[in-house]
């Protein structure tokens, strides 16, 4: 299979299919009342469970303390899951996927103080049309069902937060070299499962259902790990055999599809306004991930973490 092939491409468009699944199931379950720390926690177990059976399946050397590029990444993305989670459980799966595939442009403001790779005016311009679609992609439909009120505005902030800690992840992600992938992935999972677990001290949790005295409910919940698992998957495989910049710029796709099942099931309208916010944001995006850069070795995991 060489890295010209439809494979890689096809691969990518699964994992995007399977992650929306999971964007879907959190925003349903969580505008159902279930906390928004329940969802991140079965969705950090999960993965953590079933990466630690797969690497002591295949004799990889798991790393406990590692250096401080390891804790960046992990921190980082256990910060960026709980803010997505947050986010999923308030607005709708569209508006938070829209927003935190911003990434691309913390990236690149980013580079700079960490790697000292200067941004050009191009990137400039990217990051001021990118936070012009972020104020309309988000902005209150009016004669909405939900009223004026489906702005909220910590939700919308804590996507892009978690936006910028993917970034920060992406970039200590790039400095590990020697430590196996999949070793990289159980030491997230892991610190990610105790972030996530301390977030039902540390944040209120509001009043709910509980998911594990309904068995639809519990089937749904657990459908987040397995989705989130089965999408990590497909995007190993297509970032192992394409090219990283054509490869990620079919992940906006994402977006897309989400939008597509919340027109259809009418779970959600979308006004002009938001429409032209969310090509605003994906626009940029998409450029700045396809942008020409100094080659680089790459990164032995390039995939986002949510």
């Amino acid at each position: 299979m060489n890295t010209g092939g439809i494979r890689p491409f096809v691969w990518m468009l699964c994992g995007c299919a399977w992650f929306s699944a999971m964007s879907l199931l959190s925003s349903g379950l969580g505008k159902e009342g279930v906390p928004w720390q329940t969802l991140a926690t079965v969705r950090s177990g999960v993965a953590f469970l079933l990466a630690l059976a797969a690497a002591l399946a295949m004799g990889v050397t798991l790393v406990a303390v590692g250096p401080r590029a390891l804790w960046l990444r992990s921190i980082a993305g256990s910060c960026s899951m709980l803010s997505t989670f947050y986010a999923l459980a308030n607005l709708h799966a569209s508006e938070v996927l829209t927003l935190t595939n911003t990434f691309p442009v913390w990236v690149a403001l980013l580079s700079w103080p960490m790697v000292g790779e200067k941004p050009s005016r191009g990137v400039w311009i990217a990051v001021v049309v990118a936070v012009c679609g972020v104020a309309l992609a988000v902005y209150p439909r009016e004669g909405a069902p939900d009223g004026p009120q489906a702005f909220r505005l910590a939700p919308a902030l804590s996507a892009v937060a978690a936006s910028v800690f993917t970034a920060l992840a992406m970039l200590g992600l790039n400095r590990l070299k020697a430590i196996a992938p999949l070793a990289i992935v159980v030491h997230f999972s892991a610190v990610s499962t105790v972030f996530c677990s301390a977030a039902f001290l540390l944040f209120p949790l509001r009043d709910g259902p509980d998911p594990f005295q309904n068995i639809e409910m519990t089937a749904r919940l657990l459908g987040i790990g397995v989705t989130a698992m089965v999408g990590q998957v497909f995007l190993t495989l297509a970032f192992s055999r394409g090219t990283a910049t054509k490869i990620a710029v079919v992940g906006l796709s994402q977006v897309a599809m989400v939008m597509a099942v919340e027109a259809a099931f009418g779970w959600k309208s979308f006004t002009p306004m938001n429409l032209l916010g969310t090509l605003l944001i994906l626009g940029p995006t998409a450029w700045l991930m396809t942008r020409e850069r100094t080659p680089r070795k790459p990164p032995q995991e390039p995939i986002p973490i949510e």
